[in-house]
């Protein structure tokens, strides 16, 4: 096993799909993990000509998922896939992850993780019968400075947190003819991609990293979910209003209708005794401030890091730690979480697994439900009956 490259599997991200292609750069960027079969669409042929177009071997282009887990699962153990990466739209998610599970696979899953909260939550069972790992794909958890800013916070530079603030804003469905693509049908159409667009695409990733970097969790929500643009079924665009178990507010926004915003991911999370601030599209630069003194520009690659933030950067100071490295830096932990089964990895924070899962698909129900009552605030339990 030392060896080997892990051997990884996918379903989902045939030809024409935009983030298999960016599953598969990440999977291969150092060199630990070989892509060795996929089921890579619904349709048939396409499914098949896909996996011919990634040079796999024929016997290894399956038709379907279903075909995959069955016939992998009958080669010897030293040649079958070890762990499945699940790139499909949002309503193939549990299935896809249950039969895999159930296989004897571990499971890599894009966000977010099922179709409902109900899914997830029998998803949570089945890993936990099965004894598998399950890590989700929350990119920006991958960034070296998101994991300094964790770090910040954690060892008390900002003093109790006393507010955070996460915008997520792009512009490329502000029009109504914006959906004519792949990647937006899916999105807006509510049988594949569930309660929501907006927060279930992006908002949910706005969500993950508050939690991430504060280390505080979400306990009551006040949300307005708008489709801006007549005619659509799902969400485009959000705003929601949190409180924390430390009594600190939160403010989630989300936008989808945003004109001229590209992938404009910021965070800001306020202290008693300094701030930080981080966006996604100048990953390398983390400001921390304060009232009494200049504020720091805490650079990648320049001085000392702590040793999580250290291990994900990868490049000189100077050079950008962009997507496609972060992506990676989730696939190379879970790789080594797959090498050390069923030990865990000595000095090593796993990535994102079923309890962010389990969270993050609650926030995008309650943020609906939240959005469609008359009362203000509501109690955020994601094993509750119901959110309201």
């Amino acid at each position: 096993m030392k060896n080997q490259k892990i051997r990884m599997g996918m379903v989902g991200g045939g030809s024409g799909a935009f983030i298999g292609q960016v599953h598969r750069m990440a999977a291969n960027l150092d060199g630990q993990i070989e892509l060795v079969c996929g089921a890579f669409s619904s349709d048939k042929q396409r499914s098949i000509s896909s996996g011919q177009d990634l040079y796999l071997d024929e016997s290894r282009c399956y038709a379907n998922y279903q075909e995959m887990f069955e016939k992998e699962a009958q080669l010897p153990s030293d040649e079958r896939m070890q762990f499945v990466s699940i790139v499909t739209p949002n309503h193939l998610h549990f299935d896809v992850a249950k039969l895999a599970l159930e296989n004897g696979f571990h499971v890599l899953s894009d966000k977010p993780a099922t179709f409902s909260l109900e899914e997830v939550l029998a998803l949570e069972q089945i890993i936990s019968k099965n004894q598998k790992l399950y890590g989700l794909t929350h990119t920006y958890t991958g960034y070296p400075l998101v994991k300094q800013a964790k770090h910040l916070v954690a060892s008390g530079e900002l003093g109790k947190v006393t507010k955070v603030a996460v915008q997520y804003s792009q512009g490329w469905l502000s029009k109504e003819s914006d959906t004519d693509n792949k990647q937006a049908a899916w999105r807006l159409d509510p049988s594949r991609a569930g309660i929501s667009c907006c927060v279930g695409d992006i908002g949910v990733h706005a969500f993950n990293l508050l939690e991430y970097i504060s280390g505080l969790e979400v306990e009551q929500m006040c949300s307005e979910l708008t489709s801006v643009v007549d005619g659509r079924a799902l969400d485009d665009d959000a705003t929601i209003l949190v409180k924390l178990n430390n009594g600190a507010k939160g403010i989630v926004g989300a936008s989808q209708i945003a004109v001229g915003d590209e992938n404009d991911l910021a965070i800001s999370v306020y202290g008693e005794k300094a701030s930080l601030t981080w966006r996604q599209q100048e990953p390398n630069s983390l400001w921390l401030k304060y009232n009494d003194k200049p504020a720091q520009m805490i650079r990648a690659g320049v001085g000392e890091f702590c040793e999580e933030a250290q291990m994900a950067m990868r490049t000189p100071a100077g050079h950008p730690e962009g997507y496609l490295e972060a992506f990676a830096n989730l696939y190379l932990r879970f790789a080594q979480q797959v090498r050390a089964f069923p030990q865990a990895p000595e000095n090593l924070e796993p990535i994102l697994g079923i309890e962010a899962a389990v969270r993050g698909m609650a926030f995008i129900e309650s943020s609906v439900t939240t959005s469609q009552s008359n009362t203000k605030w509501h109690t955020f339990n994601p094993y509750a009956q119901k959110t309201l």
